[in-house]
């Protein structure tokens, strides 16, 4: 118990009290209605008597039996119609249309007993003008104090001072919903004052009584003013529109942006309660203002090549990889085969699995792509029909200081695995390659321009002697949003930490894609694949660095250059300013999907190939650095090191 005086209980105190109070208990509910009706009979009683000059007193049976009979009776239909069995606080339109239910049934049963009683004893239990009168009086009271409970508590709750006001962007049906939504959830923490429309038809009216308003500069004006410093876009609006263009006011103006879930995203097999997700505001994503409409893939060509087969997914528990098992999941595969190195993530996402696809065969294995004789034994065991490659280094400035290594797991990792999906007669092999393989600067990017090329000639090789060979598709693709690695994790954490944002370079540009777009193309990639193709994805435009540290920092909340402050830390080893999906000396041709090309690359022969490949495994497995980079200039010569260790290279061999 509180030890705190009464009189230092403040107003606040007492609401926060009482509106924390879970709810009224049904028969408390109950017993509150019965009194209101008791209340309302003796009003019908007093005005039978007195107003309308009726003579009760002559009536057959005593008042204290009437009073009986008819509580008897009105508690009957209040069971019947289970008007105790809501949360006054959350009354709806579907509980008033019960209580009067309720007290309609009570009067006809009345009138009508009472017919029947003065038809065969002469006698009246009620006068039926009381009766009509009491359904009357019982309807508008009990109707009414539902309605002052709800207000009572719409107001303690609107007016904490932990609610923020919010404007609504979009009159339609989906902002009206979300407004609709927050103003019946008293325990909702934002309170929709007016709403937003980028239509000047629209703003010469009220809606659910609040103001609509244009967008421009006087609309920040009067949020100011207001003290209004967040808004809320639904789902579909934020598709509707150009997030970049249309939501540039607000972000400029340190407006906070949220939005809620699709409502398609509810499932009832999901933990969360779907009134709770519904109910759910979420600040808006920096995914969210990528200026590209939604991917759309042909879902029938991806359940052939995936319905009832075996899949394997190799690097399975990191970010690309475990997205395209969790849509490869949605084909219903036979089995799908998930190979990792890294222990914690293979488990935690192979949990996540089985709760959601109970029916589904996950086989998790840890093993490494540099391991010949582990690789072939999970092809010998499990006999995949389609294999996704997406293990890999990729870290650019990591792998400028272990060239090596690069080499073993980009290279090394993608043969192994290559060489058994041919031995083993796998049906597809699908390689996760990047736009950084195109004139390489650096050993990450050389390193899987490797992997490529041996790819690309061995199913050169192979379909010389056998149409029916293993099919070695590649997919490249940029910058990923949200993945191991990617910048906007790491603005993140640094805004989550006051700051500075850093960014190497002022004018640094990258194309950029999130992780269930990049997945979806792969799995797209991997139906329109015949063999030897590399098909490269539609990034969308270009994004400057800087311009999304600050977009960032502005969805956080503060303001760029005076809260957080971004630097500059120059170019990374092996980093350059902007990347290409492709060579100059290649060219693309459409496919059936205008998101993704096909490159027409020049062909290798394998068998150089494999000679070249070989002899710089065999150098990196010494260790030896700069002899290791060398090699892999020698097979890709238009590897040109950027700032880095290994410029002098190619000094050397423009020397020569």
């Amino acid at each position: 118990m509180s030890t705190k005086p009464l009189k230092e209980i403040k107003q606040s105190d007492i609401f926060s009290h009482w509106t924390n109070i879970d709810y009224l208990p049904r028969w408390g509910v109950l017993l509150l209605d019965l009194l209101i009706a008791f209340i309302a009979f003796l009003v019908s009683y007093v005005i039978g008597s007195n107003l309308l000059s009726y003579n009760i007193d002559n009536l057959s049976f005593p008042i204290w039996l009437q009073v009986i009979i008819l509580m008897i009776i009105q508690t009957i239909f209040f069971w019947v119609f289970h008007t105790y069995s809501g949360i006054l606080r959350y009354s709806t339109f579907v509980d008033t249309i019960k209580v009067s239910l309720a007290v309609l049934s009570t009067g006809a049963i009345v009138i009508i007993t009472n017919i029947l009683i003065a038809t065969t004893l002469h006698k009246s239990l009620f006068l039926n003008t009381v009766i009509a009168i009491y359904v009357f009086v019982a309807i508008t009271l009990l109707f009414g104090w539902r309605v002052t409970i709800k207000t009572v508590f719409e107001y303690i709750s609107h007016n904490s001072t932990s609610v923020k006001k919010v404007l609504i962007y979009g009159t339609k049906s989906a902002g009206l919903s979300i407004a609709k939504m927050l103003q019946s959830n008293m325990e909702s923490k934002y309170l929709p004052v007016g709403f937003i429309s980028d239509s000047n038809d629209d703003t010469h009216h009220n809606l659910l009584g609040l103001k609509v308003y244009p967008i421009n500069e006087q609309l920040i004006a009067v949020m100011k003013q207001k003290s209004i410093k967040s808004i809320i876009i639904s789902p579909i609006k934020k598709r509707e529109i150009d997030p970049l263009k249309d939501l540039s006011i607000f972000i400029e103006n340190n407006i906070q942006i949220l939005t809620t879930p699709y409502f398609t995203d509810y499932s009832p097999n999901q933990d969360e309660p779907t009134t709770q997700k519904i109910g759910r505001i979420e600040s808006i994503q920096v995914e969210d203002l990528l200026d590209r409409p939604a991917i759309e893939i042909n879902t029938n060509n991806v359940e052939n090549i995936l319905k009832n087969r075996v899949v394997m997914v190799t690097g399975g528990a990191g970010s690309i990889g475990s997205e395209i098992v969790r849509q490869v999941a949605s084909f219903s595969p036979q089995a799908i085969i998930l190979v990792e190195i890294a222990e914690s993530p293979l488990h935690d996402l192979t949990v996540d699995l089985r709760r959601k696809y109970p029916n589904l065969l996950f086989v998790p294995i840890i093993a490494d792509v540099r391991d010949e004789k582990m690789i072939e034994e999970v092809f010998a065991t499990y006999r995949p029909s389609v294999v996704f490659h997406a293990a890999a280094y990729k870290h650019v400035p990591l792998m400028e200081d272990f060239p090596t290594q690069a080499v073993i797991a980009n290279v090394l990792g993608t043969k192994n695995v290559a060489d058994m999906a041919i031995k083993y007669k796998a049906d597809r092999f699908v390689m996760v390659s990047t736009d950084k393989a195109v004139n390489p600067t650096n050993v990450m990017g050389a390193s899987k321009r490797i992997a490529e090329i041996y790819v690309q000639s061995l199913f050169l090789k192979q379909v010389q002697t056998n149409s029916l060979c293993t099919k070695f598709i590649t997919t490249r693709f940029g910058n990923v949003l949200g993945s191991n690695g990617s910048v906007v994790p790491f603005f993140k954490k640094q805004i989550a930490e006051g700051g500075p944002v850093t960014v190497t370079h002022p004018d640094i540009i990258r194309y950029f894609m999130t992780i269930p777009e990049a997945s979806c193309l792969v799995l797209e990639a991997a139906t329109l694949g015949n063999g030897g193709e590399i098909f490269c994805f539609d990034m969308g435009h270009p994004v400057r660095i800087a311009d999304l540290a600050k977009n960032m920092i502005r969805l956080a909340g503060y303001v760029p250059g005076k809260d957080i402050e971004i630097t500059y830390t120059g170019l990374r080893p092996g980093e350059k300013l902007f990347e290409e999906l492709l060579n100059q000396k290649e060219t693309t041709l459409p496919t059936t999907n205008k998101k993704i090309l096909v490159a027409k690359v020049r062909e290798y022969d394998f068998d150089v190939v494999a000679e070249q490949i070989n002899q710089l495994i065999e150098e990196a497995r010494t260790g030896h650095t700069f002899p290791t980079v060398q090699q892999m200039k020698n097979i890709v010569p238009e590897f040109k090191s950027k700032n880095s260790v290994y410029e002098q290279l190619d000094k050397t061999t423009t020397t020569n």
